[in-house]
C-alpha cells in the first residue's frame, strides 16, 4: 500500500449564539475545523483533524509514495516538521486510522486494549454563576455522568470557588469534581497574568475542604518546578500539560514530578505514534495519563482509542456542557450516527467500525468549507 495524496481542507462552523469560552476572552462566533484525509492506492482514506497543518506544504514528497504503516518513520518526519513550523499530527492520526481500516480492526485493538470502555467526566467550558452551573451539573448527574470539570477564571479566585460550592452542596459526594483554573497557557490576545505560586496555593488550598479530584493547570505550561513544588504542598492531585508542544517536556516534567496527571492531546502534541509513549512514560512512576480532548468530534475519537488501550486513569475528558456546547457544535463535520455520547452508566464506549470509528458527514461539510489545500495529486 502507497498514499497517494493528501488533501487539507478547512471549515467554520457559524455559532449563534456564541460560544463564551472560559479561557477566552473573546465569546466565540465560529467553529474552525481542519480535516486532513489521506489516499492510498488499495481505495482507502484516513481522516485527520486537529491544528491547521502549517508547515506541512513544501513537504508532500516525504510521505507521497511511502506506506502509511511506516509510521515510526512518519512520526519522525512529522516530528521535525513540528519543531521547525506547525503541528501536524492530524496526519498521524488519518495514518493509524488506515491501517485500523485496512486491518478491519479498531485503533484501540491496534494498540493491544485489554478495555474498549471509559468513564467519561463532563469537561464544561463556560463560567457560569453558582446556582445555574449547580443546576447544569444536576442534569449531567441525571444523563449518567459520575464525573464534571469546572472552569475557572474570573479575576477573583474566591468567585470561582463559589461556583464549586455550590455544585459541591448540590451533588453531595455522588459525583467526582474537578477544577480547570485554566493558568496554563493564553489565547494570542489574552495579555492577562496568570497566577503566582502564592495564588495557586491559595486556590489548591481552598479547594482540599471540598474534596477536589484534581486542580488542572494552576501554573504556566513551563513552569515545571513550580508546579512539582505546588504537589509538594497539596493534597489534591495536579493535572496539565495539554498544550506542552515537545515530547521532551513531558520527559522533563516526569523527572521533576510535576504532575500527577498529564494531559496531551494526541491531535496537538505528537499523534497517537508519540503520545502512546509519553503515557507510558509517566504511568511506569505511578501516575495518570489522562488526555486533553478539545479539539472535535475527531480528536475526541482518536484520543477515546488510546486512552482505552494505555490509560490507567478511570476518567477520559468528554467536552460537554450543553446547550451551549454539544455534540451537535462539537462534531458537525461527522456523521450523526458517528457522534459520540455516553450510555447510561457513564461511559464511553470504542466503536466497532475499523480505524477511528468514524466517518465524515460531508454533505454537511460542504456548507462549512472555506478553502482547500490539495498537496499530491487528488
Amino acid at each position: 500500500m502507497k498514499i497517494t495524496a493528501i488533501e487539507i481542507k478547512h471549515y467554520l462552523l457559524p455559532l449563534d449564539p456564541p460560544f463564551k469560552a472560559a479561557w477566552d476572552p473573546l465569546p466565540r462566533k465560529k467553529f474552525p475545523a481542519t480535516i486532513v484525509r489521506v489516499s492510498t492506492d488499495e481505495g482507502i482514506t484516513g481522516i485527520g483533524s486537529g491544528d491547521a497543518m502549517l508547515g506541512l506544504a513544501g513537504h508532500e514528497h516525504l510521505f507521497i509514495g511511502q506506506d502509511p504503516f511506516e509510521i515510526e518513520r512518519h512520526w519522525q518526519v512529522l516530528d521535525n516538521i513540528d519543531f521547525h513550523y506547525g503541528r501536524c499530527w492530524p496526519l498521524d492520526i488519518a495514518l493509524w486510522d488506515i491501517m485500523g481500516k485496512a486491518g478491519g480492526q479498531s485503533i484501540a485493538k491496534l494498540l493491544d486494549a485489554q478495555k474498549f470502555k471509559i468513564l467519561a467526566y463532563a469537561s464544561s467550558g463556560e463560567m457560569l454563576a453558582p446556582q445555574e452551573r449547580a443546576e447544569r451539573v444536576q442534569k449531567l448527574s441525571d444523563q449518567g455522568f459520575k464525573a464534571l470539570k469546572i472552569r475557572f477564571h474570573h479575576p477573583d479566585p474566591r468567585e470561582d470557588i463559589k461556583v464549586v460550592e455550590s455544585v459541591r452542596k448540590a451533588v453531595g459526594d455522588s459525583l467526582e469534581i474537578m477544577v480547570d483554573a485554566n493558568q496554563g497557557w493564553k489565547m494570542p490576545w489574552d495579555t492577562g497574568a496568570p497566577w503566582d505560586f502564592e495564588r495557586a496555593c491559595q486556590v489548591a488550598q481552598a479547594l482540599e475542604d471540598l474534596n477536589i479530584y484534581w486542580l488542572e493547570e494552576p501554573l504556566p505550561h513551563y513552569d515545571f518546578r513550580g508546579l512539582a513544588r505546588l504537589r509538594q504542598k497539596t493534597k489534591i492531585r495536579i493535572a496539565g500539560g495539554e498544550m506542552n508542544r515537545r515530547w521532551h517536556d513531558f520527559k522533563e516534567m516526569n523527572t521533576l514530578g510535576s504532575l500527577d496527571v498529564y494531559q496531551p492531546d494526541v491531535v496537538l502534541t505528537g499523534g497517537i505514534t508519540g503520545v502512546r509513549q509519553i503515557a507510558g512514560w509517566v504511568q511506569h512512576k505511578g501516575i495518570w495519563f489522562s488526555p486533553h480532548t478539545w479539539s472535535n468530534g475527531i480528536g475526541l475519537m482518536a484520543n477515546l482509542q488510546l486512552a482505552c488501550a494505555v490509560s490507567q486513569c478511570p476518567f477520559l475528558e468528554f467536552p460537554f456542557d450543553p446547550p451551549a456546547w454539544t455534540p451537535q457544535r462539537r462534531d458537525y463535520m461527522l456523521h450523526p450516527e458517528d457522534r459520540l455520547m455516553i450510555d447510561r452508566s457513564g461511559y464511553l464506549h470504542v466503536p466497532e467500525k475499523p480505524g477511528l470509528g468514524c466517518e465524515l458527514d460531508e454533505k454537511a461539510l460542504s456548507r462549512y468549507e472555506v478553502n482547500t489545500v490539495y498537496i499530491g495529486e487528488p
